[in-house]
């Protein structure tokens, strides 16, 4: 019966693992949207033919400073949700392997 403990921690891996890839499809979003907001501070720039660069621009700035860190969240996620994976696989073995030995038991005791 140990198996049915087992599986019920493979459900909550599974249902971490899946919050986990939500969050990450919402910060591929806002970085999608930080690059947007990037691209078009860089083209107003240079339709205004003026020597200043959107690297000087502060909300530019604070545009890469926020996608550099939604990066870094991002991959933190991927490293989290590799190690969820590779738990979950562990448990299914783990499940298989107890349900295979219960039944072996079973009808050695028959």
């Amino acid at each position: 019966m140990s198996f049915l403990a087992m599986d019920a921690q493979k459900s909550l891996f599974t249902l971490q693992k899946n919050q986990l890839q939500f969050e990450q499809m919402l910060i591929l979003n806002q970085v999608n949207w930080c690059q947007r907001e990037q691209n078009y501070i860089t083209q107003q720039y240079s339709q205004e033919g003026v020597d200043a660069s959107p690297d000087e621009d502060p909300y530019f700035i604070q545009l890469q400073q926020m996608s550099e860190q939604l990066e870094t969240r991002k991959s933190n996620l991927d490293d989290q949700i590799t190690l969820l994976n590779e738990e979950i696989n562990s448990c299914k073995t783990l499940v298989n392997n107890n349900i295979k030995q219960s039944c072996g038991l079973n009808l050695l005791g028959n």
